[in-house]
C-alpha cells in the first residue's frame, strides 16, 4: 500500500512533461487568486529602476500644452525605430518605444500634417475642461485577464488604444467594451473603474490630458456594480 503515493507522484510528473494544462495538477490553496491585481493605477517607474512585468506605467509627460478650441484629438503613429519617430515629431508631439515600435502622439485638431503611411489611430473629440494649460501623460499598461483598475477620477478627458487583449470600463452611465486594435474615451470627471477581460494579456496605451494645476488622478468613492464581470 506504501507505494500507492509514489506512483501517483510518477503519474503526475510524466503528465506534466507530456505538456498537459497546468489546471490538471493540484495547486496550493489561493495562489489562483492571489495572482490577479486590483486597484491599479497608472505610476511613474524612476529613472534606471527596473519596470514590473505587470501594472500600468507612465510612459511620457508633456505639461504646459494650451490649445486653440475647447476640444482635441489625439493622433497615434507606429514607426519602425525611434529616429524615425523623432524625425515625425511636433514640439509638442512625444514619442515612446513599446512592444519592439516607436510610437508617436500628437494633440491638435482633427486635421493635422499627412502621416498617412504611419497613421495607427485618430482618437476623440476629448472635451477639455477649462484650465490655463494641461498637461498629456501618456500611460501604458500590460494587465492579465482578472486584473482591474482602482476606482478614479481624472480632471480631463481619457482615451485608449488597445494593442492586445480586451478591456471593460465601467461608468455610472453604463460599460464600455474595447478589444484589440480598438479606441475609447470618457470626458473629465467621471468615475471609473477599469477591468481584463477575456483571456488575453492585456496592452494598451492610455492618454490622460488634464488641467495642469490639479494631480492625473486621484480615487473614487463611486462604487461599480460589477457590470464587466456580466
Amino acid at each position: 500500500m506504501a507505494r500507492a503515493p509514489l506512483i501517483a507522484s510518477l503519474v503526475l510528473s510524466f503528465l506534466a512533461l507530456q505538456g498537459f494544462p497546468k489546471q490538471l495538477w493540484a495547486q496550493k490553496p489561493g495562489t489562483a487568486g492571489a495572482a490577479h491585481l486590483g486597484e491599479v493605477a497608472c505610476v511613474d517607474v524612476p529613472a534606471g529602476e527596473k519596470r514590473p512585468e505587470f501594472g500600468c506605467f507612465n510612459v511620457a509627460t508633456v505639461p504646459g500644452l494650451r490649445f486653440g478650441e475647447d476640444s482635441v484629438y489625439w493622433h497615434l503613429y507606429a514607426f519602425p525605430s525611434k529616429k524615425a519617430a523623432l524625425a515625425a515629431k511636433s514640439a509638442t508631439g512625444v514619442v515612446v518605444v513599446e512592444d519592439g515600435r516607436a510610437w508617436l502622439s500628437e494633440f491638435g485638431p482633427r486635421t493635422m500634417a499627412s502621416r498617412s503611411e504611419s497613421a495607427i489611430a485618430t482618437v476623440g473629440p476629448l472635451k477639455l475642461p477649462a484650465a490655463k494649460s494641461y498637461t498629456a501623460v501618456l500611460s501604458y499598461a500590460v494587465m492579465r485577464p482578472g486584473d482591474s483598475s482602482r476606482v478614479h477620477t481624472h480632471p480631463g478627458p481619457e482615451a485608449w488604444y488597445v494593442l492586445a487583449g480586451a478591456q471593460c470600463l465601467e461608468t455610472p452611465s453604463g460599460v464600455i467594451r474595447t478589444r484589440a486594435g480598438g479606441t475609447a474615451k470618457v470626458r473629465a470627471n467621471i468615475p471609473m473603474e477599469l477591468s481584463v477581460t477575456g483571456s488575453e494579456l492585456r496592452r494598451a496605451f492610455a492618454l490622460v490630458i488634464h488641467d495642469s494645476a490639479q494631480p492625473r488622478g486621484t480615487p473614487s468613492g463611486w462604487k461599480p456594480a460589477g457590470a464587466c464581470s456580466r
